[in-house]
């Protein structure tokens, strides 16, 4: 048996046939299982990573899939005989296949090799050749797909690269120029690719297109970009000019050489330069920032590595990360360097790494209490270092990861504006107009969670104000929604405006955010909770059209949903099955629900659980501390589930 994923994806008897896996979902399945490299992957994830909004019947789906797979995988396997190549294992399924009946680990093994012995070059030419096209080309849509792809195209221009250094070294390599010019033109950003091809050109006896190669190399960075060529360019410049042999250099990154030096212009500060802006650019840089992490591991070097981490200190204000994988990765990198420095490493290295854990390690993404307690303890050891260093800009971002570890309960909302005050102080005496634009936001979150809406709208103002000067386009797209959510509010008092008219604002904010496509973990579902906090406010059923997408928050407003049905009973199904609400911005909203549900279902045990859960968060308004939408005072739903549980 084989399994190829480095094109469509594909499986094989040791013949050579090809083996019938099924349709597009199955397929999916078995290449989910390939990219988990052996682990296991949960039941949970596996439906979460095939569906955008899973059916109700979306984990029978998947065994009818799994087992699916298993025929065609095992065609003589005996009844009732436990499968040896897709198993079972704990809550979810693994794939048992040694590495070299798939693709992607040959490649993977062969450029380890290839890195550590250049005499595996063999190898190395082998498992390139076994590329059909981009990795899991026939999964176009799954983000987990989007991540893979993208990091294995990193990897096989790493290859590329190395191939060709390998054969420069060696004292070949003439008859790479074609090819590297190929390379060149589609890949123009890579510096490394940009000497190698002069390299190639000096030992074809082409001294002068060598030179116009590094001037074009030159011209295009500095125009482009703002940077200039590394020093390995510079050097290769000047021996090429006194045409004498290359030495075999270092091998250098796989991304910028620039985006691995400590210097001030860095492929990392490149790319949080890019997520400033926002916009797409948002998602280019979270790719390039991970890139550039991973580019620094391989050097080697624990405190550069640590350098190119903790240059990426871009504000965060949003408990849900964009991309959970890619801040795993990075979360995962940086515990690395913590322990390749060890506790007697340089302190703001390490500063800088536990603020990067405390930020990356959202509240509503940690899976685990054990996860949760780390990231709280990264969070207050990089506090605690920051303040011994008297660095502010340091301290800056150590807080913003305090902040982002302030949603153990419902009812912090005046812990995270002391935090955001702090923020904003320093910013304001010490020039640092990122991190008060994200003083002001958190600001403006914790006056909209208090109901003070001259506060808040204050706070907005002055974040646009800043926002005008630093180019934070992301900025008036968050205001406009703290405003559509003021007007909701504001809908509910006699002689207020209309619903249809906060209605209209919120579809107004929802547009512009839409087209901001790199922040999936604001956006999903936001719009669709949003209309459901108006009609509560106005004591309407919850909607019922079903193109709304719910995203992630659909366990929690499917009760009321239903009940707006009147599907009772399947209502009452879908409370007992909500699960706690995730510690966010947003989970007194979700408590709220809850309590709403519970009340008009009459049951108290998930009533009485609503309210021990909201009481500490009876002053504040739910939903108001994302500052972007509200459900009303959390008063109102706390009375309902109090007097419900009292019911029994």
């Amino acid at each position: 048996m084989r399994i190829d994923v480095l094109g469509a994806v594909r499986a094989l008897h040791d013949d050579g046939t090809p083996v019938d896996l099924g349709g597009p979902r199955h397929r999916e399945v078995l290449a989910r299982l390939v990219a988990a490299d052996g682990r296991m992957v949960a039941t949970d994830t596996l439906v979460d990573d095939l569906w955008t909004d899973p059916p109700v019947r979306a984990v029978g789906a998947l065994r009818t899939f799994v087992a699916a797979l298993r025929r065609a995988l095992e065609p003589e396997r005996p009844p009732r005989t436990p499968p040896r190549l897709l198993v079972t294992e704990g809550p979810g399924y693994a794939l048992r296949l040694p590495r070299d009946a798939v693709d992607v680990h040959r490649f993977e093994d062969a450029l380890a090799r290839a890195r550590r012995t250049p005499d595996a070059l063999a190898d190395l030419d082998a498992a390139r050749a076994a590329w059909r096209g981009p990795a899991y080309a026939d999964v176009t849509d799954a983000a987990w797909a989007r991540r893979e792809r993208t990091r294995l195209e990193e990897l096989r221009l790493e290859a590329t690269e190395l191939r060709a250094r390998i054969l420069l070294d060696s004292g070949t390599g003439a008859e790479l120029v074609a090819e590297l010019g190929a390379h060149v033109a589609e890949h123009p950003w890579r510096e490394p690719a940009w000497g190698l091809l002069a390299r190639a050109l000096h030992r074809a006896g082409r001294q002068a297109d060598a030179l116009a190669t590094l001037r074009r190399a030159r011209t295009m960075l500095a125009d482009r970009l703002g940077l200039d060529p590394g020093a390995d360019l510079r050097r290769l410049e000047t021996d090429i000019l006194q045409d004498t042999p290359q030495p075999p250099p270092p091998p250098p990154p796989t991304t910028w050489t620039t985006g691995v030096r400590l210097g001030p212009r860095t492929t990392v500060e490149l790319a949080r330069t890019l997520a400033l802006a926002g916009g797409d650019a948002l998602a280019h840089s979270r790719r390039d920032r991970l890139a550039a992490v991973l580019a620094a591991e391989r050097t080697g070097d624990a405190a550069l590595t640590a350098r190119v981490i903790g240059a990426y200190d871009v504000p965060a204000l949003w408990s849900r990360a964009d991309d959970p994988g890619q801040s795993r990765a990075v979360v995962e990198a940086a515990e690395r360097s913590l322990a390749a420095l060890g506790p007697a490493g340089p302190a703001d290295l390490r500063a800088r790494l536990l603020a990067t854990v405390a930020v990356e390690s959202r509240s509503a993404d940690l899976a685990d209490s054990a996860a949760g307690a780390r990231a709280a303890r990264a969070a207050r050891e990089a506090e605690a270092l920051a303040r011994s260093l008297d660095d502010p800009a340091l301290l800056a971002f150590a807080l913003n990861g305090v902040l982002l570890q302030t949603f153990a309960r419902p009812g912090l909302a005046a812990a995270r504006d002391a935090t955001g005050a702090e923020i904003l102080d320093l910013a304001t005496r010490h020039d640092l107009p990122n991190f008060a634009v994200l003083g002001h936001l958190v600001r403006l979150q914790s006056a909209s969670a208090r109901g003070d809406h001259d506060a808040a709208t204050a706070h907005a103002e002055a974040a646009e104000r800043l926002a005008a000067t630093t180019e934070a386009s992301l900025v008036p797209v968050l205001t406009a929604w703290y405003r559509a959510s003021a007007t909701a509010a504001r809908s509910a008092e006699p002689g207020g405006p209309t619903a249809a008219t906060a209605a209209a604002r919120y579809r107004a904010a929802e547009d512009a955010l839409a087209a901001t496509a790199a922040m999936p973990g604001l956006h999903r579902g936001l719009f669709a909770l949003a209309l459901l906090g108006l009609r509560l406010l106005h004591d309407r059923p919850a909607p019922t059209d079903p193109a709304l997408d719910w995203g992630p928050y659909r366990p929690w407003t499917q009760p009321l949903v239903l009940l707006a049905r009147h599907r009772d009973e399947e209502a009452r199904a879908a409370l007992a099955a909500a699960p706690e609400p995730p510690h966010d911005h947003l989970q007194e909203a979700l408590w709220s629900l809850t309590a709403r549900a519970a009340a008009r279902l009459g049951e108290p045990g998930a009533a009485a659980r609503a309210a021990t859960a909201l009481r500490p968060a009876r002053a504040e308004h739910a939903g108001a501390a994302s500052g972007l939408l509200t459900l009303g005072p959390v008063a109102r739903y706390l009375a309902e589930a109090e007097d419900c549980a009292h019911r029994d």
